[in-house]
């Protein structure tokens, strides 16, 4: 079985890129990761990925239509077949999710379509909610509103901050974004 490429954009510390670069280095894992796009140069997930031995680009455009068409460009290049977003703090065009349509995925901090958007765990909190969780979706042109490839919940529970549920969502955040894109790399054939 070919593994499929995947592209990964970040925009921070990429925990969730790093979870899924620890998932491809297993040599039955369906997909690898062929390059770290950040719109920072900062970014602290891009020293986590040079040091996996992944290629990386930085793209910093104010403009979002020169900074889609670079990266789409740097895709492109390294052969991408799959993009998955990692806490991307950009909203993309309707144009550029049509360019990669069920071939690009997200992870959300929430059980969609709970929350979308950001202040999640605030929000869940703030609701009384008694659970909570991330979940892995197709990017749609309107946020946080694709299909659902996958789920995991957690328990709210009595006295969390945002801070203490963020962590625990986190926690299975990456346990789940591996799974959904192993899942869409068996799926995209």
């Amino acid at each position: 079985m070919a593994r499929k490429r995947v592209g990964v954009l970040i925009s921070g510390r990429g925990s969730n890129m790093a979870a899924l670069i620890d998932a491809a280095a297993r040599p039955d894992y369906p997909a690898e990761i062929a390059l770290v796009v950040s719109n920072k140069a900062e970014a602290l997930g891009l020293t986590v990925a040079r040091a996996a031995g992944v290629p990386t680009a930085v793209v910093e455009a104010t403009n979002r239509a020169a900074m889609e068409a670079a990266i789409t460009r740097h895709l492109e290049v390294a052969d991408v077949e799959i993009v998955a977003l990692a806490g991307f703090m950009r909203i993309l065009s309707a144009e550029f999710v049509r360019r990669w349509n069920h071939r690009l995925i997200n992870i959300h901090p929430s059980l969609l379509p709970a929350y979308p958007g950001i202040n999640t765990h605030a929000r869940a909190l703030a609701d009384g909610a008694t659970r909570h969780g991330c979940t892995v979706h197709f990017v749609t042109a309107e946020v946080d509103e694709g299909p659902v490839i996958a789920q995991a919940e957690v328990p709210v529970l009595a006295g969390d901050t945002p801070e203490m549920l963020a962590a625990r969502v986190l926690v299975e955040e990456h346990k789940l974004y591996p799974r959904a894109l192993a899942m869409v790399a068996a799926r995209a054939g």
